[in-house]
């Protein structure tokens, strides 16, 4: 009965060693391609580093464009899924964000892509933006609302700030959060990164274990 034990006991550490890596397509804008960083200090590679020192067996694919809108990212949802990802992180509306575009026609942009990763059977992490109090408090409100109402249509995993982790490092001052960010005052530095990843990490360790469970 020992000899059995100790057969099955190598055959599961075996299966464990040749088990395949969760496969992640973070899709977004400038903040996902890594605009501005050295190759290694963008968000795919330090969240795939963060990912793995954490335990997860994961390998991350940059599906990032910078410039990139919510429509765009609506029109090339389809041929990003056809690669066939376990699941996928969207991180958009900034460039909607700045560009003052209809809060309306975000949210029909990001259902579309949530809908098409729905059908594909691939799970969703929305990582959301916030929009200034010098965009008023009515378009404000509507910007904001998108991330989570659709989360919650969709049933996809929420991170309901990009920028969470360098705004809880500076107590929401952001005279402070100068320090964390690149000379163009949109895109962070490799430390802001690091910053942003320490408060997304969790939610995409849950993400992780909804496609290994």
């Amino acid at each position: 009965m020992r000899k059995v034990w100790v057969i099955i006991g190598f055959l599961i550490s075996v299966s464990a060693a040749w088990a395949e890596p969760v496969r992640i397509t973070a899709f977004g804008d400038s903040l996902v391609q890594g605009y501005g960083l050295p190759q290694g200090d963008g968000f795919v590679p330090q969240l795939e580093h963060w990912l793995q020192a954490h335990g997860a067996e994961v390998e991350i694919t940059n599906a990032g464009v910078s410039g990139d809108t919510s429509a765009g990212g609506a029109a090339r949802i389809d041929w990003t899924l056809a690669d066939d990802p376990d699941a996928l992180i969207v991180l958009l509306g900034g460039n909607d964000l700045m560009r003052g575009l209809s809060a309306e026609e975000m949210r029909a942009n990001l259902s579309k892509i949530l809908s098409a990763a729905e059908q594909a059977d691939t799970e969703v992490l929305l990582v959301g933006m916030r929009a200034p109090n010098n965009y008023g408090p009515d378009y404000r409100a509507a910007f904001n609302a998108v991330y989570p109402d659709l989360a919650e249509e969709f049933g996809a995993l929420l991170h309901p700030d990009a920028f969470a982790g360098i705004f809880e490092r500076v107590g929401g001052d952001p005279a402070k959060a100068q320090e964390f960010m690149q000379d163009d005052d949109i895109h962070p530095n490799a430390e802001g990164v690091r910053e942003n990843i320490e408060a997304l990490g969790p939610v995409a360790l849950q993400l992780v274990a909804r496609v290994s469970g």
